[in-house]
């Protein structure tokens, strides 16, 4: 049985109070609940406030993007060595939005992926198809494309250090979400596809999160789909409560 991850994204939401805030808020509802991974990704200038929040409670601290170098003349980027400096865990690569409006390609992001796992990061790796690409009945073209892409040079082992998160990109702050059967088709797809890639035990043992418009009425439904292992939260994860209530869906 694979045990559950819930993680949030907040985006280029909050400041240096709200970011500690929501943090203490989310480790204080979670106490010493263990039974579900949870994670929450600030922005970049406030990983340091909330890592101190965090220290020594339930919820892991993650990044929301990366540069695949360990240092050097690239202004404005952050190393993974930099992330793992201050406390992450986790680093979200791929996210659609880094995709579709950064223009990052599978093999760039492939290399983030190489970078972060050298330097000890387990990567949340995004992928999913626009709404043009579903409606063309191109959705499993596209998955494996990106899984192509954004897992090439990847062993088994180093597939264990990774979360993949299935966020169709019709349904990323839209309000309007994967159905339950939309979702576990997707993720059986990409299951299946890693065990060709890889082996059969290294995709049953793989996790793969749902991302999309999730909210404490829909988690539940998601979540209980065989190949759905959690979610990747966005804008209901910078509500304490909603963030919580999809946590304890994950426990149903």
């Amino acid at each position: 049985m694979r045990k559950k991850i819930v993680v949030g994204n907040w985006k280029m939401y909050t400041n240096a109070v709200t970011a500690q805030a929501l943090a203490s808020a989310v480790v204080k509802g979670l106490g010493d609940e263990t039974r579900v991974t949870v994670g929450v990704c600030p922005p970049a200038p406030y990983l340091l406030p909330v890592a101190e929040v965090l220290r020594g409670s339930a919820v892991g601290l993650g990044a929301q993007n990366c540069y695949h170098e360990k240092e050097g003349a690239f202004t404005g980027e952050v190393s993974p060595a930099m992330l793992v400096d201050v406390g992450c865990q986790y680093v979200i690569l791929g996210h659609s939005e880094r995709r579709h409006k950064l223009g990052e390609s599978d093999a760039f992001i492939n290399r983030k992926v190489h970078g972060a796992l050298a330097a000890g990061l387990h990567v949340i790796l995004c992928l999913g198809e626009t709404l043009a690409e579903r409606q063309g009945n191109l959705t499993e073209t596209v998955l494996q494309t990106q899984l192509d892409g954004s897992l090439d040079g990847l062993d088994a082992v180093a597939l264990s250090k990774i979360v993949l998160a299935y966020e169709p990109v019709w349904a990323i702050g839209t309000g309007h979400n994967a159905t339950p059967q939309q979702a576990q088709d997707a993720h059986a797809f990409i299951r299946r596809q890693i065990a060709e890639r890889f082996d059969q035990a290294a995709a049953q043992a793989l996790l793969i999160q749902y991302g999309g418009s999730v909210k404490p009425d829909n988690a539940a439904s998601l979540f209980h789909q065989p190949d759905v292992d959690g979610g990747l939260i966005g804008g209901a994860s910078l509500n304490a409560d909603q963030f919580l209530a999809i946590v304890r869906a994950a426990l149903s």
